[in-house]
């Protein structure tokens, strides 16, 4: 696991690269079928968002305005923290630069898995309930993860890009070319490619099954699966970088006090 995270881009293999894109699918998957269940609404789908900004400026209505922009504030956000964490860690050197932003996607679902029915309460200004932001937020740090992970290889979160390249490779696939061609100019389909999107479709639709199905049948407590998944992959490249950087330490300790104070703050307003 620890060989999922810890090694750049231009180290890691093209099946590591893969596996690592399909456990973050899977996961998404999970999160967004399991958000239609919770808060009514696909919380990846940044273009469907981006297009309700549009109608709810035509139509004059403030509330679908106001819940488009704070799911893409929320995601964007999610997107410059995962940033901010990665370059961080590369100036310090740490292996643990893209699993940091994993850890903090499962200390994040951990108390949304314990405390979802109390946080879809919690108000907030953009007309809709803390866990639309909440999974929104989750979502943007992942996918900047898995982008800046795979060096713009997998997107995990939405999948109209990856079925595009899914589509083209398949279409050279079948493309029948004629006898006589020179090599340069013969259509070849890119089988490696082909097994990565569509291995990210296949691990989005079955996170999918486990999320709706988690959550109709057992409840919030659905997402604590999913965080356990995510620790697994992020634990081992921290706890190295625990055992040799006692400044890693302090910011995790800090991390989690900020978060502490923010949650106990949350329940008692």
């Amino acid at each position: 696991m620890q060989r999922l995270l810890h090694l750049a881009d231009r180290h890691r293999s093209a099946s590591t690269t893969r596996w690592l894109g399909w456990l973050l699918a899977f996961n998404a998957g999970a999160v967004n079928a399991g958000g239609i269940l919770v808060v009514g609404m696909y919380t990846s789908h940044m273009t469907g968002f981006a297009s309700q900004v549009a109608d709810g400026l035509v139509l004059g209505r403030a509330a679908m305005l106001a819940s488009a922009l704070g799911a893409l504030l929320s995601f964007l956000c999610g997107a410059a923290v995962t940033a901010m964490v990665v370059a961080w860690a590369r100036q310090h050197r740490l292996r643990s630069g893209f699993a940091l932003p994993l850890l903090l996607e499962a200390a994040l679902l951990l108390p949304f898995g314990l405390m979802g029915a109390i946080t879809l309460n919690w108000p907030t200004p953009f007309a809709v309930p803390a866990t639309v932001l909440l999974l929104a937020f989750i979502m943007g740090l992942q996918n900047a993860m898995g982008t800046q992970a795979s060096g713009g290889r997998v997107r995990s979160t939405h999948m109209t890009g990856n079925i595009t390249d899914l589509g083209i490779e398949l279409g050279k696939l079948i493309y029948r070319n004629r006898s006589g061609l020179p090599p340069d100019v013969v259509v070849r389909a890119d089988r490696g490619r082909m097994r990565m999107y569509g291995g990210l479709l296949l691990a989005f639709i079955v996170g999918g099954l486990f999320g709706a199905a988690g959550f109709h049948y057992i409840g919030f407590l659905w997402v604590l699966p999913m965080a356990a998944l995510l620790l697994t992959l992020a634990l081992p490249p921290v706890l190295h970088d625990l055992r040799q950087r006692n400044h890693l330490h302090t910011v995790l300790v800090r991390v989690l006090e900020r978060l502490g104070q923010w949650f106990r703050l949350r329940r008692h307003s």
